[in-house]
């Protein structure tokens, strides 16, 4: 004669685990679908103004109330965007201006992050040099320019040098910050232990600072990618600036939409990729301490 183990008379413990196991599965359920219910609510949330903008502007195109000179009807922006992608000019120009961002973030970042630790971490060097950033710090990249084009010419090293501006500020100044607001007593923990200085920095500086110092990469990268497109709007023979203000002189209104939208898009990636790293970075940052 066999036992069945559905009998909770013989296997009470196995019939639990199975109870508990469903429960489980079907909570897991749940929690799915809540949470893919909430992120398509917010997406149709967010998607509701975006429509209205192309409803109007499809209306406006159509009623010729606008003409067409001025604001160009969507399908013909759609059919330049077309064109732009198959010959590749637009991605030509979107590189150039990644390009330009990853050289400014290499040299503004880490010459930010170099000011940020030194002046968090030393009070002798963080009075010698402080107030003159703060100073330096108020002017906007446009307020560079001239002097800029006086000392490095108005070719590449120009709009290098002044996206690489923009970085050092919000990068420096997050750093800063992040150190200057690490609890004492993690600090008074390496001194028990007698952490050497390399320890300090990568025990507990980094994890304790990782926050500030990931907002401060995200906003130098957005403020790269804003300054290279202002930039290369005054001075540039490719990038998506340089397609803005090249289209507006031309009068083809299509292709400045079309280079506002590459702006976005490439935005948005940018925006995507960060919140991908701060996810990883918090993982890190749990596992550090």
């Amino acid at each position: 004669m066999s036992a069945s183990t559905d009998d909770p008379q013989i296997f009470p413990a196995a019939i639990a685990h199975r109870i508990n196991t469903d429960t489980g599965i079907q909570q897991a359920l749940q929690k799915v679908t809540l949470q893919v219910g909430r992120g398509l609510f917010s997406a149709l949330l967010g998607a509701i103004l975006p429509t209205l903008l192309f409803a109007l502007w499809w209306t406006a195109t159509e009623r010729h109330w606008i003409a067409e000179q001025i604001l160009p009807p969507p399908a013909f922006v759609w059919d330049s965007l077309k064109d732009v992608l198959q010959t590749g000019e637009l991605l030509q120009h979107v590189i150039f201006s990644a390009k330009r961002v990853a050289w400014s973030l290499l040299i503004g970042g880490g010459a930010g992050l170099v000011l940020g630790f030194g002046m968090g971490l030393s009070r002798s060097f963080r009075a010698y040099v402080f107030p003159t950033f703060d100073v330096l710090a108020q002017l906007p990249v446009l307020g560079w320019i001239p002097l800029l084009i006086i000392f490095v010419g108005i070719e590449e090293p120009l709009k290098v040098t002044a996206v690489s501006i923009a970085v050092v500020v919000p990068v420096a100044l997050s750093t800063l910050n992040g150190i200057a607001n690490i609890p004492k007593a993690l600090l008074e923990v390496g001194r028990v232990y007698r952490f050497r200085p390399s320890q300090v920095i990568t025990r507990i500086v980094l994890p304790a600072a990782a926050p500030a110092l990931f907002t401060g990469l995200r906003q130098g990268v957005m403020q790269a990618w804003l300054s290279v497109i202002f930039v290369e709007l005054l001075s540039s023979s490719e990038g998506l600036g340089f397609l803005m203000a090249y289209s507006r002189s031309l009068s083809q209104i299509d292709m400045v939409i079309v280079a506002m939208l590459a702006i976005g898009v490439v935005g948005i990636l940018i925006e995507l990729v960060l919140r991908l790293i701060e996810s990883r970075l918090q993982g890190w940052r749990r596992s550090a301490f």
